[in-house]
């Protein structure tokens, strides 16, 4: 069940909105409980998606009432996979998770990746969905099946990419990514690993729950020049920088590169062995100079 609240998160369209539609147009009904407290349902919440994403395409509130339900599922459908960039597309993606639609998730990634690479859908539909994700999984909206489905859907798009991505003859350097324990940014660092790759460097890719006596280990095989990090929720108890003082004392030849919410909130310093990067797109210009 969800609150009209929940429906103002999912869609983007304020409450208020909702229920002058609701009362002019009857588009959608919610539910009483025996205290008389409205709901709504997964089909309400899907069809105000379906809503939405029309209107957002040129149409008309008072045209959209007038169709029958499977008239707006055959508009949205033919709309899946040719719009730009945009709302629409964040939109569409919402309601591929909430109706866990892996062929409408595919249409409109392929067809944004075809228009405009997939380095740039990465960046200006699947990041950006991602925060909106976020924001409305901090509400408690979305159901934890609706958010790992989705997870799985992008892991998959990235593997896929890095795959493809050959490992370079002759590298520009070595990078070692990796996040410790209890960060988890997955796609975030998969992402920064297909985006090192493809700029020529060698990759050693760790993943999650990694232990300082974990690179420790792989430096014993490898002689990375960088490590890259996320730290967002682990270190929050803790100073951060003792951490970051272990690794430049146990790895004197090796540039600690670190993003995430933590080092900046706690003041880590740059330096020459030591770079805060405070966004990704700080990170990409950081990757890019270090291959000019």
């Amino acid at each position: 069940m969800y609150s009209i609240g929940d429906l103002e998160r999912l869609s983007g369209i304020k409450a208020h909105t909702i229920r002058v539609w609701e009362q002019r147009y009857g588009i959608i009904r919610p539910q009483r409980s025996k205290t008389n407290i409205r709901y709504y349902q997964d089909e309400d919440v899907r069809l105000l998606l379906n809503i939405v994403l029309l209107k957002r395409n040129g149409l008309r509130i008072s045209a959209i009432a007038s169709m029958p339900e499977q008239e707006i599922s055959e508009r949205v459908a033919s709309l899946t996979g040719s719009a730009s960039a945009d709302s629409s597309q964040i939109d569409t993606l919402m309601l591929s998770m909430v109706e866990m639609d892996e062929r409408r998730f595919d249409r409109v990634f392929d067809a944004s990746m075809a228009r405009i690479g997939f380095e740039r859908t990465m960046l200006e539909l699947i990041f950006p969905f991602l925060e909106k994700l976020g924001l409305v999984w901090m509400t408690g909206t979305l159901k934890p099946a609706q958010e790992q489905f989705m997870s799985c859907l992008i892991r998959r798009k990235i593997t896929a990419q890095i795959d493809a991505t050959p490992a370079p003859d002759e590298p520009r350097g070595v990078f070692l990514l990796y996040l410790p324990g209890g960060e988890r940014q997955e796609l975030s660092l998969l992402f920064m690993h297909y985006l090192v790759r493809s700029r020529g460097f060698r990759t050693i890719y760790l993943g999650s729950d990694v232990s300082v006596i974990d690179l420790v280990d792989a430096c014993e095989i490898h002689q990375p020049d960088y490590f890259y990090t996320m730290i967002s929720e682990s270190f929050n108890r803790t100073p951060i920088r003792n951490y970051v003082r272990s690794l430049t004392e146990q790895f004197p030849k090796t540039t600690l590169l670190l993003s995430g919410y933590q080092p900046v909130a706690q003041g880590v310093p740059s330096s020459a062995r030591v770079q805060v990067l405070k966004s990704l797109e700080e990170t990409i210009r950081y990757v890019d100079l270090e291959c000019s």
